[in-house]
């Protein structure tokens, strides 16, 4: 074969390869291959299918350690025969007589009450974990194991603000079965295990899953609750809900439910919350949270207009409490808490959690929003007093002649407060916000007023600053909060 045969077959050779490489999607080094002009898809979400799987090995597990809890209450006062009254000469009357006129025959007149309650064991010795509310008014507890043995228990501690509460089966003669807190969070979409005490029905379990997670039901200033659609009803209250690894991922605490029943909406106490309680609780009976000593409010996205925020997060200090670690520190009125050891405060409940998890007599750096730049300010905790606030949320006439604010739809005028919000458009922007007649303005921006005139000059500075917002520190009642009214509406 001579030399021209031998090169037109290396030729054919080498296009074949680089067809086969257009059509496999590749490319020849130092070439450029053109695809078919095909449109390209990202591809649909995968998921291998969940296997069924049977609860029956955690259940068999951790079903010892649920106990029932019965609490026997005051005496109530009960109805006695001489507060029936029945028709002259009927059967009920004269069958009531003979009753009535032996006082020895007379029902009893008062009666202990008792309720009931679920809760868990978390240790070989006998500590139970269950709801504040079901040992709530209490004069003795007994709770009831899975085998139907009963023991007298000790009420250690109670925490009313995250509604828990932590008893002690008193003189054990044995070791229990006791199950722990999860560590890991839980996942919405989690397959949750419940098993509690329902309408008396003890050891009842019930599965569903973590339906969404933070909610907040307005039940104190810590909330933080799981919610699950495992059945949950009347008698599940201080009950635990288990992963499938038969660790307590929550304390079931509340139902959602217009008719009593369960709907498939609970609540439950998550793991990390009760955990640190419960043990304080165990440590002296108590829990010492650490104490700011503010009034806030949530930020909102005009109230981050008005303070020439970014992003509308943060808490904003209406008032730092007289003789608190915060007055202590310089933090006052107007400042935007953003930031606690520089880990991201989004909300009140958020500052409200976290100042609570920090021991008392910790100095704390709280990084706030201060006349437009961030500063940085030390802060010594104190011990939360009883019912005292914390770093909680909290909503925070005139004799001369009236300076209306028409755009906002408010007239303010001098009154012997300062001034005084006279007249209200229930159309305005105002009226939306909640200013009212008789609200006081303290401050417009940073500047305190003492006049109207003050309103409407500090009003048109901002305005012809460009700002979106002006901020107004207002007084209603014994309450004073920030109100920001918008320059353009959207």
């Amino acid at each position: 074969m001579n030399d021209q045969s031998n090169i037109k077959r290396i030729r054919n050779r080498a296009l074949l390869g680089t067809a086969a490489a257009v059509l496999l999607g590749g490319a020849i080094a130092g070439e450029a291959v053109l695809l078919p002009k095909t449109p390209a898809y990202a591809d649909a979400v995968h998921v291998e299918g969940v296997q069924p799987v049977s609860f029956a090995d955690v259940v068999e597990k951790v079903r010892p350690a649920v106990v029932s809890v019965r609490v026997k209450g005051p005496a109530r006062e009960m109805a006695g025969l001489d507060q029936f009254e029945f028709p002259d000469g009927s059967p009920m009357e004269k069958f009531f007589k003979q009753f009535r006129d032996n006082p020895q025959k007379q029902f009893r007149q008062r009666q202990p009450s008792t309720s009931l309650g679920s809760g868990f064991i978390i240790s070989e010795d006998g500590y139970i974990v269950t709801n504040d509310h079901v040992v709530d008014d209490g004069e003795s507890e007994t709770v009831i194991l899975d085998d139907g043995t009963e023991f007298v228990a000790d009420l250690v501690g109670v925490d009313q603000k995250t509604d828990l509460a932590l008893l002690k089966i008193k003189n054990p003669d044995r070791k229990f079965t006791y199950v722990k807190f999860s560590g890991e969070k839980a996942r919405i979409g989690d397959w949750v295990v419940a098993v509690g005490n329902p309408f008396g029905l003890g050891g009842t379990v019930t599965a569903g899953i973590v339906s969404a997670e933070g909610r907040n039901i307005g039940s104190g200033p810590y909330d933080d609750f799981i919610q699950i659609d495992a059945a949950v009803n009347r008698g599940n209250s201080g009950g635990p809900a288990f992963n499938l690894k038969g660790e307590v991922i929550g304390i079931n605490t509340a139902i959602f439910s217009p008719s009593g029943g369960n709907v498939g909406i609970a609540f439950a106490i998550p793991a990390s919350t009760a955990e640190n309680i419960i043990n304080d609780l165990m440590d002296d009976g108590q829990v010492v949270r650490g104490w700011l000593g503010v009034e806030i409010q949530n930020i909102d996205r005009d109230i981050a207009d008005g303070l020439q925020l970014a992003d509308a997060k943060g808490s904003l200090v209406t008032q730092a409490q007289e003789g608190s670690p915060a007055a202590a520190a310089g933090l006052r009125s107007g400042d935007a808490i953003l930031a606690v050891n520089g880990q991201p405060v989004d909300d009140p409940r958020a500052l409200a959690t976290k100042i609570a998890s920090i021991a008392p007599g910790t100095t704390v750096t709280v990084s706030v929003w201060r006349s437009g730049k961030a500063e940085d300010v030390n802060v010594k905790l104190g011990t939360l007093p009883g019912n005292d606030q914390v770093a909680s949320l909290e909503p925070g006439k005139g004799g001369a002649e009236a300076s209306p604010l028409t755009d906002f739809g408010l007239v303010v005028g001098q009154g012997d407060e300062g001034v005084t919000i006279e007249d209200v458009d229930p159309n305005g922007q105002a009226a939306e916000r909640g200013l009212q007649p008789g609200d006081v303005i303290l401050s417009v921006g940073k500047a305190e007023v003492t006049n109207p005139a003050d309103v409407e000059k500090l009003v048109k500075d901002a305005e012809k600053d460009g700002m979106k917002a002006v901020l107004l520190r207002v007084k209603s009642g014994d309450q004073t909060r920030f109100v920001a009214l918008s320059f353009v509406r959207t």
